[in-house]
């Protein structure tokens, strides 16, 4: 199927380009090389140009774009075509997203194992995160652009666009795992506690405990340090058509406000974990506390022998 079929009359008559986006979660935690779950620096030795759109941005960015032309699959790897509607663009981000536009349902297997190919800590199919959304270039519109239920209208689509885009969507496929993250958490001590009030005890080691611990700093920290969920987008700082994009797609995925129903349950984490530790320690205080009973009580019995032998013994 060629894409630009999909390009279809809209309403007023003026051609209407429907671009498809999917939005791909994949990989979660580095095991070899740091700060972030895909290696760029591999991809981009491998593709490299033509294929390698070069960033605008002065600073080393999270993320790489790549182009493909239209073409059947097994001959990916030849320079950008100058219609976007007959390109294949993938927008790869180094904590563990990948953005395909104007990929087939059939084809996205083919990109994603580029990207796997360069990843580590993948996850299993049925826990990746998916989102579909929909670009459509319309170039008789008169402003910049326009919202829709899951799609956006532009009046043209380039590949900064493509980038802002890109941005956005990854990031929500990020947040939306990290979400799935904090409810197994939230879960997990609901049942606890469950537990709690049935038995009025609860089975857990220190080591379990600190686990959850490290999890749920973790998760928090991904957000806000690997994804930079709340760092500026210099394409959108530097050009005001860019920044209007930007914002609307936070404001439509409800970025803010995700962010902060995340908070909250991770709020109620804490406090369980701090809950628990307390449990633990006091659990720690007894058992030293009864040590010291034992070895006193061993102590008065070993004084209280003595007493008993040196009596029974008499004088000689």
């Amino acid at each position: 199927e060629n894409f630009a079929e999909e390009i279809q009359p809209g309403v007023d008559g003026e051609a209407v380009a429907n671009i498809p986006v999917k939005a791909f979660f994949l990989a979660t935690r580095s095991q070899n090389h740091g700060f972030g779950s895909i290696n760029l620096g591999s991809m981009q030795a491998e593709y490299g140009p033509p294929n390698i759109v070069s960033p605008t941005s002065s600073r080393t960015p999270k993320y790489i774009a790549l182009g493909f032309r239209d073409m059947p699959s097994k001959a990916i790897g030849m320079q950008l075509h100058e219609n976007l509607c007959h390109n294949r663009y993938m927008v790869v981000f180094q904590y563990g997203s990948a953005v395909l536009l104007n990929v087939e349902d059939h084809e996205v297997d083919l990109f994603l194992n580029i990207a796997r190919r360069h990843a580590s800590g993948l996850l299993k199919e049925e826990d990746m995160r998916k989102d579909d959304y929909t670009i459509k270039e319309k170039p008789a519109l008169v402003e910049e652009m326009q919202g829709g239920a899951d799609y956006i209208v532009l009046k043209h689509l380039d590949i900064d666009g493509i980038r802002i885009i890109g941005s956005v969507l990854g990031e929500s496929i990020a947040l939306e795992y990290s979400e799935s993250r904090v409810d197994s958490k939230v879960k997990e001590f609901a049942e606890i506690n469950r537990e709690m009030e049935m038995t009025g005890n609860f089975n857990m080691d220190r080591k379990t405990l600190f686990q959850l611990v490290g999890a749920a700093n973790s998760i928090l920290a991904d957000i806000i340090l690997k994804v930079g969920l709340f760092d500026r987008s210099e394409i959108a700082w530097r050009e005001a058509k860019y920044a209007q994009i930007y914002e609307y797609l936070r404001e439509e995925y409800e970025v803010a406000q995700r962010f902060g129903n995340l908070q909250i349950k991770l709020k109620f984490v804490e406090h369980n974990i701090h809950f628990l530790q307390e449990v633990l320690q006091n659990r720690k205080s007894d058992l030293l506390e009864w040590c010291i009973i034992v070895l006193l009580s061993i102590e008065n019995v070993i004084g209280l022998y003595e007493i008993i032998r040196d009596s029974t013994a008499g004088p000689l």
